[in-house]
């Protein structure tokens, strides 16, 4: 993990938004709850003691128990979320 671009991200979470279709894909890919705030949700997982991020091209990723999270990196807008599958 790259601890300049973990930080980065961390320190601007309070920017962290989505679509209403994003919200739409991340509920339906990690079968969330529908009443759910999908972004509070993500800014948790990014900030539990397990998540890796990392930054990939205009990406970061964020790797949590059994998820990823996909936030451009420009705009600080969460484009999905989606299961890891089992390796």
């Amino acid at each position: 993990m790259n601890n300049r671009t973990s930080n980065e991200l961390l320190e601007n979470i309070d920017k962290l938004h989505t679509t209403e279709l994003g919200v739409e894909r991340i509920i339906r890919n990690l079968s969330l709850d529908m009443e759910m705030d999908v972004v509070e949700w993500c800014r948790e997982k990014m900030q539990g003691a397990g998540a890796v991020i990392f930054k990939k091209g205009k990406n970061w990723y964020i790797e949590y128990e059994n998820c990823v999270i996909t936030v451009n990196a420009y705009g600080y807008t969460i484009i999905t979320a989606h299961k890891l599958k089992n390796k």
